[in-house]
């Protein structure tokens, strides 16, 4: 069971996938893209919808993930396996395409819990080190043969240098002698048919003994081998064949090698491809900032849900611009399964339903989509979709003939599924429940007699209501927006048209039937008043009532709008008094902490002059003689101002001292903010806040890291007079050094990436605690060298630098680390 692909074309799905084949990295990974279609079986879209957010949420973490420089080798191992010779550069691709596998294999392996699929992908890609290690030893970074493939070879190589070096000094010696000097034409050396000649004149011929090759055109000049180094040709030639022999004998070996693990290498391939799809599915999703809509099980012969099944919220189309787009609220299978959606031409009604479609398609198809949350679809087994004007003069078909075609197969499906014995699942139960199928019809019943249409429109819809489907139709007949109303399990929608303006709003409003408004704008644009009047009176009275009723409904819908609005603006009054009363309680707590502390600054000084007084008393009862009567006395006098110091004090206290306030609003966090990381019990400095992610940037002594906002709270300063408390100790949990590869490549970069990306690189693989890092930069022009080399040259964690070597030559630079 699959989606029609007419449905497929209809809803623009072809552009969908066009736009997704950009984001893949190789040409396989693209063919899924362009082939990709919807599935139609709950657990595979929810599988398929896992794989995506998991391959989104690893991306988020890691942007510079990909599958390294992969290619699409099936047909080249194809031909290896039935005998075919490869070439040295194909050879290299394969090994490539093998190491990309590997490394990817190894990094999914290392991810933690919440990337099941990705992991299992990855456990599947096979690991062939004895053939890349095989392609490696003889073929070199261009392709071609190493000398070091065989000792044969490097005889054979040595040998042909020795012998063109010996070819060579005999026919310079020749063509500067003095014996030919009248004799060539010009004192070169130059080849023909594969054979090192001298150019003599035709006229001389007989001068120089030889092999005649080649005359030039004018017949002037002969291009001779002279007698003397027709050996050393032949000796050459010789070396040079057997060098050819030796190289296609090693080419063959390693085609060998690669036949035998054909079947590896082409899983390997299959599976690098869909887990570049899964990759570029998360890219796309992260362009389109589309979210992952719930996927939920439901059949219309379920129980009424509390939620509907089909729910769209702030949808947008996603082949219109990001910038104009108007998000839209749709849902169905609740209290109704099909919406008729009325308005004027050019409103919107066209694109509500193509971004029904084309969501519910893009769903099913393991793709998020661009909404917001909530967000659910069921999965349907049938998505039908008549649009547009498809009248055929070949059929002779009208548009009416063209769209009632439609409908009629539409139909007959439906009936022949309902029909159709129910297949056993995998336990062998019989799912007897009826499939689940969306279908959506553009002007309904349009393109004949408005009464018949009409007719014909209403007994459709009463059929898709007895066959349990969900649809979406649209329509200008308001006999159908009267049926809507009446009749249960359908609902009115209308997109929304400014009269003033002129201009549709394309807002799509559920439970408010739309209007045609074409009298309206007639009279906005200044057509007669009585012309509009005459018209009104042509128009049936039953239409008219219903006219009036959907000005009524609206006029009522504009009353609350404006009721909603006023509310919202009494709201935002409350909030300003409530933050002005706030200010005002914290500015009279200050002034009453003001007062006390000079209060209790007079009182302390009353009780030190009265302390000073007894003091005074004391020296002068040890001076003079006076009756311990009388100093009990004055001490009872001085504790008695004491406790009436302390009374008014405490009178004071009572007498400011108001109703606590309300705790003020806590302000949102900043930068420059001082906060608390619970997760890992540091303090850090916030340097940059992302609103839509709800996450911040935190400086944390030498590191920076990414915290959502619910893990920080704002630090506050203990007072000066409070007693500083010390913490326990406790156990501080840093972040795990990030696993980083000892091999970076870089090949196919451009210039302008390498500096931030490169960075990035050696930070974490400091932090890994690697010694040494390998960087692949291929040889080419050397641009991209030279590129790396100044990074590294200037970069605080470099030691030290130098080419490969052995390991690579100067398309490797090996990097020292400073030690930690």
């Amino acid at each position: 069971m699959s989606i029609p692909e007419s449905s497929l074309h209809t809803l623009e799905f072809d552009a969908i996938r066009d736009r997704l084949a950009h984001y893949t990295a190789f040409s396989a990974s693209r063919e899924l893209a362009l082939s990709l279609t919807p599935a139609t079986d709950l657990a595979e879209v929810r599988q398929r919808q896992a794989l995506t957010a998991e391959a989104r949420l690893l991306l988020e973490a890691w942007p510079e993930l990909s599958i390294g420089g992969a290619r699409d080798v099936r047909r080249a191992v194809q031909h290896a396996a039935r005998g075919g010779i490869l070439d040295g550069v194909t050879l290299r691709e394969i090994a490539a395409t093998l190491q990309s596998a590997a490394l990817l294999r190894q990094r999914l392996s290392r991810l933690d819990a919440r990337f099941p699929h990705l992991i299992d992908r990855g456990n599947t890609l096979p690991a062939l080190p004895q053939v890349v290690e095989a392609i490696e030893r003889a073929i070199d970074d261009d392709g071609q043969v190493l000398d070091s493939a065989s000792p044969t070879l490097a005889r054979l190589r040595h040998e042909v240098r020795v012998a063109f070096n010996r070819l060579h000094e005999r026919l310079q010696s020749m063509i500067h002698s003095s014996a030919l000097a009248n004799a060539l034409q010009e004192p070169i050396v130059t080849v023909r048919n594969g054979r090192y000649v001298i150019p003599v004149k035709a006229s001389h011929r007989r001068e120089v003994r030889g092999l005649v090759h080649d005359q030039s055109g004018s017949g002037a000049t002969l291009y001779i081998e002279p007698m003397a180094v027709v050996e050393l040709n032949n000796r050459w030639r010789e070396l040079q064949s057997a060098e050819a022999e030796e190289v296609q004998r090693i080419l063959s070996t390693l085609s060998e090698q690669v036949g035998a693990a054909v079947s590896a290498i082409t899983s390997a391939v299959s599976t690098l491809a869909a887990l570049d799809l899964a990759f570029a599915l998360a890219r796309y999703a992260i362009a389109t900032r589309s979210i992952a809509p719930e996927i939920v099980e439901w059949r219309p012969d379920d129980p009424p849900p509390a939620e509907p099944p089909f729910r769209l919220t702030r949808a947008r189309h996603p082949l219109l611009p990001t910038d104009t787009v108007v998000p839209i609220d749709l849902w169905l299978g609740g209290e109704f399964s099909i919406l008729l959606i009325t308005g004027p031409n050019t409103g919107g009604k066209t694109v509500a339903l193509k971004t029904a479609g084309l969501l519910a398609l893009m769903a099913q198809a393991g793709m998020q989509i661009p909404a917001d949350q909530p967000s659910r679809l069921p999965v349907f087994q049938y998505i039908f979709a008549d649009i547009g004007d498809e009248q055929s003069i070949e059929q002779s078909l009208s548009t009416f003939s063209s769209h009632m075609a439609n409908i009629i197969r539409v139909l007959q499906t439906l009936d022949a599924a309902q029909q159709a014995p129910p297949a056993p699942d995998e336990q062998g139960l019989f799912d007897h429940r009826r499939s689940v199928a969306l279908v959506l019809f553009d002007e309904l019943g349009a393109g004949t007699d408005p009464v018949e249409g009409a007719a014909l429109a209403r007994a459709i819809i009463g059929r898709l209501l007895e066959l349990g489907v969900l649809a979406i139709a649209t329509t200008h007949y308001a006999e159908l927006k009267a049926f809507a109303y009446t009749t249960p399990g359908v609902q009115n929608a209308s997109v929304e048209f400014d009269v003033e303006t002129l201009a549709p709003t394309y807002r799509l409003s559920i439970g408010i039937p739309g209007r045609s408004n074409a009298l309206a704008i007639a009279a906005r644009l200044g057509l007669d008043p009585a012309l509009i009047e005459q018209a009104r009176l042509f128009i049936d009275r039953k239409e008219a009532q219903v006219e009036d009723l959907l000005a009524g409904i609206q006029r009522e819908r504009d009353a609350t709008a404006a009721a909603l609005q006023r509310a919202e603006e009494l709201r935002a009054d409350a909030e300003k008094y409530r933050d002005r009363l706030a200010a005002e309680q914290q500015a009279f707590a200050a002034e009453r902490e003001a007062a006390l502390a000079a209060a209790r600054q007079e009182i302390e000084a009353e009780l030190r002059e009265a302390r000073q007084q007894l003091r005074r008393l004391r020296e002068e009862f040890r001076s003079v003689n006076i009756s311990r009567q009388w100093l009990e006395e004055a001490e009872k006098r001085l504790a008695a101002a004491a406790e009436q110091s302390q009374q008014a004090t405490e009178k004071l206290r009572q007498k400011h001292a108001p109703t606590a306030p309300p705790p003020p609003a806590e302000r949102p966090l900043q930068v420059g903010d001082t906060v608390h990381i619970a997760s890992i019990g540091l303090n850090g400095e916030i340097v940059a806040i992302d609103q839509e992610d709800g996450t911040a940037t935190v400086q944390v002594g030498g590191f920076r890291m990414t915290v959502k906002l619910s893990e920080l709270k704002r630090t506050k300063a203990q007072a000066s007079d409070e007693r500083r408390y010390t913490p326990p100790e406790r156990s501080v949990n840093l972040p795990s050094a990030p696993d980083v590869s000892m091999t970076f490549d870089m090949r196919g970069w451009r210039a302008s990436e390498v500096s931030d990306r490169l960075d990035r690189y050696l930070n974490d693989a400091y932090l890994a605690g690697l010694h040494q890092v390998r960087l692949i930069h291929g040889k080419g022009t050397g641009a991209l060298r030279q590129v790396v080399r100044d990074v590294l040259a200037t970069h605080p964690l470099v030691a030290s630098f130098s080419s490969g070597g052995r390991d690579g030559g100067e398309g490797v630079t090996i990097a020292t680390l400073i030690e930690q």
